[in-house]
Protein backbone atom coordinates (compact mmCIF):
# COMPACT_ATOMS: atom_id res chain seq x y z
CA UNK A 1 0.00 0.00 0.00
CA UNK A 2 1.60 3.18 -1.10
CA UNK A 3 -0.40 6.78 -0.24
CA UNK A 4 1.10 9.96 -0.60
CA UNK A 5 -0.22 12.65 1.74
CA UNK A 6 1.02 16.45 1.20
CA UNK A 7 -0.13 19.69 2.56
CA UNK A 8 0.30 23.71 2.53
CA UNK A 9 -0.42 24.47 -0.90
CA UNK A 10 -1.61 27.88 -0.47
CA UNK A 11 -2.68 28.89 -3.52
CA UNK A 12 0.57 28.01 -5.64
CA UNK A 13 -0.84 26.22 -8.90
CA UNK A 14 2.41 25.97 -10.17
CA UNK A 15 3.77 24.19 -7.43
CA UNK A 16 0.68 21.95 -6.69
CA UNK A 17 0.62 20.85 -10.94
CA UNK A 18 3.84 20.00 -10.71
CA UNK A 19 3.53 17.83 -7.63
CA UNK A 20 0.36 15.90 -9.44
CA UNK A 21 2.98 15.08 -12.11
CA UNK A 22 5.14 13.54 -9.97
CA UNK A 23 2.58 11.49 -8.30
CA UNK A 24 1.24 10.61 -11.08
CA UNK A 25 4.42 8.31 -11.53
CA UNK A 26 4.62 7.14 -8.62
CA UNK A 27 1.75 4.00 -8.65
CA UNK A 28 0.07 5.58 -5.84
CA UNK A 29 -2.92 3.49 -4.04
CA UNK A 30 -4.49 6.47 -2.21
CA UNK A 31 -3.85 10.54 -2.10
CA UNK A 32 -4.73 12.65 1.32
CA UNK A 33 -4.14 16.47 1.84
CA UNK A 34 -3.72 17.84 4.57
CA UNK A 35 -5.42 21.74 4.32
CA UNK A 36 -4.07 25.09 3.81
CA UNK A 37 -5.09 25.00 0.39
CA UNK A 38 -5.30 28.74 0.00
CA UNK A 39 -3.92 32.05 1.01
CA UNK A 40 -0.18 34.24 0.54
CA UNK A 41 -0.04 33.38 -3.57
CA UNK A 42 -2.51 34.07 -6.38
CA UNK A 43 -4.83 31.06 -7.10
CA UNK A 44 -6.89 29.86 -4.49
CA UNK A 45 -10.02 29.03 -6.81
CA UNK A 46 -7.55 27.35 -9.01
CA UNK A 47 -5.78 24.77 -6.20
CA UNK A 48 -9.32 24.15 -4.63
CA UNK A 49 -10.62 22.90 -8.07
CA UNK A 50 -8.01 20.77 -8.82
CA UNK A 51 -8.14 18.46 -5.76
CA UNK A 52 -11.70 18.64 -6.25
CA UNK A 53 -11.76 17.46 -9.55
CA UNK A 54 -9.45 14.72 -8.45
CA UNK A 55 -11.35 13.83 -5.29
CA UNK A 56 -8.58 14.07 -3.14
CA UNK A 57 -10.02 13.21 0.41
CA UNK A 58 -8.69 16.63 2.21
CA UNK A 59 -9.01 18.30 5.68
CA UNK A 60 -9.05 21.74 7.16
CA UNK A 61 -6.02 23.60 7.50
CA UNK A 62 -6.39 26.63 9.50
CA UNK A 63 -6.38 29.04 6.75
CA UNK A 64 -9.31 27.08 4.91
CA UNK A 65 -11.04 27.65 8.29
CA UNK A 66 -10.95 31.40 8.12
CA UNK A 67 -11.28 32.08 4.71
CA UNK A 68 -14.55 29.64 4.54
CA UNK A 69 -15.97 31.87 7.19
CA UNK A 70 -14.90 34.28 5.77
CA UNK A 71 -12.81 35.77 8.47
CA UNK A 72 -10.26 38.46 8.68
CA UNK A 73 -7.85 36.28 10.34
CA UNK A 74 -6.42 32.98 9.17
CA UNK A 75 -5.28 31.89 12.72
CA UNK A 76 -1.61 32.27 12.20
CA UNK A 77 0.66 32.79 14.75
CA UNK A 78 2.61 35.37 13.46
CA UNK A 79 5.40 36.85 15.68
CA UNK A 80 6.47 40.37 14.49
CA UNK A 81 3.73 43.38 13.32
CA UNK A 82 5.37 43.57 9.99
CA UNK A 83 4.74 39.72 9.78
CA UNK A 84 0.94 40.50 11.13
CA UNK A 85 0.38 43.23 8.37
CA UNK A 86 1.72 40.99 5.68
CA UNK A 87 -0.55 38.38 6.68
CA UNK A 88 -4.08 40.76 7.42
CA UNK A 89 -3.09 41.57 3.48
CA UNK A 90 -2.49 37.93 2.62
CA UNK A 91 -6.17 37.09 4.05
CA UNK A 92 -7.90 40.05 2.86
CA UNK A 93 -6.60 39.61 -0.82
CA UNK A 94 -7.46 36.05 -0.29
CA UNK A 95 -11.46 36.65 0.96
CA UNK A 96 -11.25 39.36 -2.02
CA UNK A 97 -11.40 36.57 -4.99
CA UNK A 98 -12.62 33.13 -3.99
CA UNK A 99 -15.70 32.61 -5.66
CA UNK A 100 -18.59 31.42 -2.78
CA UNK A 101 -18.15 27.81 -4.28
CA UNK A 102 -14.77 27.92 -3.19
CA UNK A 103 -15.52 29.32 0.19
CA UNK A 104 -18.57 26.78 0.83
CA UNK A 105 -16.31 24.13 0.30
CA UNK A 106 -13.53 25.10 2.53
CA UNK A 107 -16.34 25.61 4.98
CA UNK A 108 -17.65 22.17 4.88
CA UNK A 109 -14.04 20.45 5.33
CA UNK A 110 -13.28 18.05 8.09
CA UNK A 111 -10.84 18.44 10.68
CA UNK A 112 -9.03 15.45 10.97
CA UNK A 113 -9.21 12.14 8.84
CA UNK A 114 -8.49 8.66 10.75
CA UNK A 115 -7.20 5.59 8.94
CA UNK A 116 -6.70 1.94 10.43
CA UNK A 117 -5.03 -0.79 8.42
CA UNK A 118 -4.85 -4.01 9.73
CA UNK A 119 -4.25 -7.87 8.52
CA UNK A 120 -7.64 -9.62 9.98
CA UNK A 121 -5.20 -13.07 10.38
CA UNK A 122 -2.29 -10.94 12.54
CA UNK A 123 -4.30 -8.61 14.87
CA UNK A 124 -1.23 -7.33 16.38
CA UNK A 125 -0.05 -5.35 13.32
CA UNK A 126 -3.57 -2.79 13.66
CA UNK A 127 -1.80 0.69 12.68
CA UNK A 128 -3.98 2.96 13.44
CA UNK A 129 -3.17 6.73 11.66
CA UNK A 130 -4.47 10.35 12.53
CA UNK A 131 -4.49 12.75 9.75
CA UNK A 132 -4.43 16.69 11.00
CA UNK A 133 -3.28 20.13 9.91
CA UNK A 134 -1.48 21.18 13.28
CA UNK A 135 -2.11 18.89 15.96
CA UNK A 136 -4.79 16.83 17.03
CA UNK A 137 -6.12 19.26 19.56
CA UNK A 138 -6.20 22.38 17.46
CA UNK A 139 -5.82 23.15 13.95
CA UNK A 140 -3.37 25.87 14.61
CA UNK A 141 -0.90 24.05 16.83
CA UNK A 142 2.74 24.03 15.89
CA UNK A 143 4.63 20.90 16.52
CA UNK A 144 7.88 21.08 15.69
CA UNK A 145 10.52 18.56 15.28
CA UNK A 146 12.28 19.51 18.90
CA UNK A 147 9.38 19.20 21.05
CA UNK A 148 9.52 17.10 24.12
CA UNK A 149 9.02 13.09 23.44
CA UNK A 150 7.16 12.73 26.67
CA UNK A 151 4.80 15.27 25.18
CA UNK A 152 4.67 14.03 21.51
CA UNK A 153 4.07 10.69 23.09
CA UNK A 154 0.71 12.01 25.53
CA UNK A 155 -0.18 13.75 22.63
CA UNK A 156 -0.22 10.03 21.10
CA UNK A 157 -1.72 8.23 23.88
CA UNK A 158 -4.78 11.20 23.80
CA UNK A 159 -5.37 11.01 20.49
CA UNK A 160 -5.11 6.84 20.16
CA UNK A 161 -2.86 7.08 17.64
CA UNK A 162 0.03 5.29 16.41
CA UNK A 163 1.13 7.21 13.07
CA UNK A 164 0.25 11.39 12.66
CA UNK A 165 0.50 12.91 9.89
CA UNK A 166 0.83 16.83 9.82
CA UNK A 167 1.57 20.19 8.46
CA UNK A 168 0.95 23.94 9.54
CA UNK A 169 4.92 24.52 9.84
CA UNK A 170 5.99 23.52 6.41
CA UNK A 171 9.57 21.93 7.46
CA UNK A 172 9.06 18.19 6.89
CA UNK A 173 10.75 15.99 9.45
CA UNK A 174 9.66 11.96 10.79
CA UNK A 175 10.62 11.22 14.42
CA UNK A 176 10.37 7.63 15.93
CA UNK A 177 9.11 7.41 19.57
CA UNK A 178 9.65 4.44 21.27
CA UNK A 179 7.14 3.57 23.90
CA UNK A 180 6.69 0.11 26.12
CA UNK A 181 3.38 -1.52 26.27
CA UNK A 182 2.97 -5.05 27.34
CA UNK A 183 6.75 -5.44 28.71
CA UNK A 184 7.56 -4.92 24.61
CA UNK A 185 8.74 -1.90 22.88
CA UNK A 186 6.50 -0.43 20.39
CA UNK A 187 7.13 2.63 18.19
CA UNK A 188 5.10 5.65 17.21
CA UNK A 189 5.60 8.32 14.46
CA UNK A 190 5.31 11.56 13.88
CA UNK A 191 5.54 12.81 10.49
CA UNK A 192 5.50 16.78 9.16
CA UNK A 193 4.77 16.30 5.67
CA UNK A 194 6.55 19.62 4.60
CA UNK A 195 5.00 22.31 2.25
CA UNK A 196 3.69 22.02 -1.67
CA UNK A 197 3.60 25.88 -1.93
CA UNK A 198 5.74 27.63 0.42
CA UNK A 199 8.21 25.88 2.07
CA UNK A 200 9.78 27.04 5.09
CA UNK A 201 13.29 24.59 5.41
CA UNK A 202 15.27 26.30 2.84
CA UNK A 203 14.89 23.93 0.15
CA UNK A 204 12.60 25.50 -2.24
CA UNK A 205 11.47 22.69 -4.03
CA UNK A 206 7.43 21.42 -2.99
CA UNK A 207 7.50 18.93 -0.61
CA UNK A 208 5.52 15.43 -0.18
CA UNK A 209 5.11 12.30 1.10
CA UNK A 210 4.65 8.56 0.63
CA UNK A 211 3.71 6.12 3.31
CA UNK A 212 4.27 2.23 2.35
CA UNK A 213 2.77 0.26 4.50
CA UNK A 214 3.00 -4.07 3.57
CA UNK A 215 1.96 -7.17 5.69
CA UNK A 216 5.12 -6.89 7.21
CA UNK A 217 4.31 -3.90 9.20
CA UNK A 218 4.34 -3.21 12.46
CA UNK A 219 4.50 -1.29 15.56
CA UNK A 220 7.28 -3.21 17.01
CA UNK A 221 9.83 -2.82 13.96
CA UNK A 222 10.03 0.89 13.55
CA UNK A 223 11.94 -0.25 9.95
CA UNK A 224 8.55 -1.94 8.68
CA UNK A 225 7.22 1.22 8.17
CA UNK A 226 8.45 3.23 5.54
CA UNK A 227 8.20 6.81 5.01
CA UNK A 228 9.69 8.58 2.17
CA UNK A 229 10.26 12.80 1.28
CA UNK A 230 9.72 13.49 -2.08
CA UNK A 231 10.89 16.56 -3.39
CA UNK A 232 9.47 18.00 -6.62
CA UNK A 233 11.12 21.06 -8.76
CA UNK A 234 8.61 23.31 -10.11
CA UNK A 235 8.72 27.11 -11.94
CA UNK A 236 9.35 29.16 -8.89
CA UNK A 237 9.62 32.64 -11.17
CA UNK A 238 6.08 32.00 -12.43
CA UNK A 239 4.41 32.05 -8.94
CA UNK A 240 6.36 34.97 -7.61
CA UNK A 241 5.85 37.35 -10.66
CA UNK A 242 2.51 36.22 -9.99
CA UNK A 243 2.44 37.47 -6.67
CA UNK A 244 4.33 40.48 -7.63
CA UNK A 245 1.80 41.41 -10.26
CA UNK A 246 -0.98 41.32 -7.95
CA UNK A 247 -2.04 43.30 -4.74
CA UNK A 248 0.15 40.74 -2.31
CA UNK A 249 2.99 41.86 -1.12
CA UNK A 250 6.18 41.60 -3.03
CA UNK A 251 7.88 39.64 0.07
CA UNK A 252 5.61 36.72 -0.46
CA UNK A 253 7.45 36.25 -4.08
CA UNK A 254 10.43 36.84 -2.13
CA UNK A 255 9.83 33.84 0.25
CA UNK A 256 9.12 31.18 -2.38
CA UNK A 257 12.65 32.35 -3.94
CA UNK A 258 14.43 32.02 -0.68
CA UNK A 259 12.44 29.53 0.98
Amino acid sequence: MRIALFSDIHANLPALEAVFADMDKQNLDAVYCLGDLVGYATWPNEVVAAIRQRKIPTIAGNYDEGVGLASPNCGCAYKTDTDKSLGQQSIDYTNSIVTEETRQYLRMLPRHLRLTFMDESKAENKLDVLLVHGSPRKINEYLFEDRPEKSFLHMFEEAQADIMFFGHTHKPYHRVLPYDKEKQTRYRHAINIGSVGKPKDGDSRSCYVILELTPASTLTNPDSIKVEFIRVAYDVEKAAQAIEASPLPNEFAGMLRTA
